[in-house]
């Protein structure tokens, strides 16, 4: 009988843990990690780009709308930017879908369900600097409807990334020089407006508020980084 390996260690760990989570959670779903993928399903890949590309158009006015809301001079500044990237953006994903032989103009459920929720945010922003007296109240509304879209935008991309890693030829080349394209600049809009609404949100508290956030001073493009820069605040006071 061979002695046991790392790999049976961990197969044994890995059972252990399914077989306790799925007593707690029936019903849950738990990965074999020694079983591999599939085939990519390219139905679902077009679905992705689909949603992808509504959530870019989507960004757009929802930028548009947060600028009318935003006060704070360094925070338009960033706005108006990532604006600008979000219109090349949305450019990139239909070169994308030119390559790939995707209608653009093809509707899907889930596209049309990216695009309500789009739509919903701007009336939110639209709601807020139409019913709340101070203007800063609006911005952090504005803040935090950004956030949630560009958390969207941000699960699409990694997404466009894993599908990438798993594609060949010409498919796998145009993912993977889009995401190389837009990777940075949509952590930083991620990132550095979740850092402003946090702040935002202190100082309306009436606590001290680190203006421009951490996050953009130290120029963060990464979860890890994001999180330092929030550790790291109370020393900026």
């Amino acid at each position: 009988m061979r002695p046991p390996s790392n790999r049976d260690s961990v197969r044994l760990d890995w059972t252990i843990t399914a077989c306790s989570l799925r007593h707690t959670l029936p019903g849950l779903r738990v990965c074999d990690p020694g079983k591999k993928g599939g085939k990519l399903k390219n139905e679902q890949v077009a679905e992705l780009l689909y949603q992808a590309l509504e959530t870019e158009k989507g960004g757009i006015q929802i930028y548009e709308t947060a600028l009318k809301c935003a006060v704070n001079t360094d925070l338009k500044e960033e706005w108006e930017k990532y604006l600008d990237q979000t219109r090349n953006h949305e450019q990139i994903v239909l070169e994308v879908m030119g390559k790939l032989g995707l209608d653009p103009e093809k509707e899907t459920p889930g596209r049309e369900v990216v695009r309500h929720i789009g739509e919903s945010l701007v009336q939110a922003m639209e709601m807020a600097l139409n019913s709340v007296s101070a203007a800063e109240a609006a911005e952090i509304v504005a803040c935090e409807c950004v956030v949630l879209a560009e958390t969207k935008d941000h699960l699409n991309w990694e997404l466009i990334h894993e599908v990438a890693e798993k594609s060949k030829g010409e498919q796998r080349e145009a993912l993977k020089t889009a995401y190389e394209q837009v990777e940075e600049q949509e952590d930083e809009h991620l990132y550095h407006t979740t850092g402003w609404g946090r702040e935002l949100w202190i100082e309306s508290l009436g606590m001290p508020a680190v203006l421009p956030p951490p996050e953009e001073e130290k120029e963060v493009k990464s979860a890890i980084g994001a999180a330092r820069a929030k550790m790291a605040r109370k020393q900026l006071l």
